[in-house]
């Protein structure tokens, strides 16, 4: 009954700790790009494939005491950071065993900034059209983040990078 749940705190396991709503967010698209077994709903939002169905499902955790939640002040921001905690460790044998590549592609998502993680997901959101057609699709909806052509070439290979190892 609560296997999506099950599936949340097991990300959040693998990876330590997630710091940043939006970072939450765009770890979970892109895992489920790469076809790991994430069932949430996505849109394209202000800060690119955002999902109400995560946002809810993270609330609960929290609520049920199977993550925590740590806000801290980062003086021009505020961030979430999200750990799991003992009865969600316990909650969490009641997720099935994860593939083997999930845990490497959470530890590579989790080492990127918010903004590349933005730019990354953004791509997959249009990875229907050619890699022309994207580049330009994300310079129109993120025109304001200025990405550099250095980002964009970062970000496909990253998309392959993640592609191949969860392949495995």
């Amino acid at each position: 009954m609560l296997q999506e749940h099950a599936k949340i705190v097991q990300f959040v396991s693998l990876a330590n700790e997630v710091n940043g709503r939006k970072k939450m967010q765009k770890m979970v698209y892109i895992l489920k790009k790469m076809n790991f077994p994430f069932v949430e709903k996505y849109e394209l939002h202000m800060y690119g494939p955002y999902s109400e169905e995560l946002t809810l499902r993270v609330e609960e955790l929290c609520e049920m005491g199977f993550l925590a939640e740590r806000f801290e002040d980062k003086g021009s921001y505020k961030q979430y950071c999200y750990q799991v905690t003992e009865e969600g460790s316990m909650f969490v044998s009641t997720a099935a065993e994860p593939r083997t590549q999930m845990s490497d592609c959470i530890k590579r998502l989790n080492s990127k900034s918010s903004r590349f993680l933005e730019l990354v997901s953004t791509l997959l959101f249009f990875d229907q059209l050619d890699k022309q057609e994207q580049i330009e699709k994300v310079r129109i909806v993120k025109n304001k983040l200025n990405f550099s052509e250095a980002e964009m070439d970062q970000a496909f290979e990253f998309i392959e990078e993640l592609q191949a190892v969860s392949a495995g």
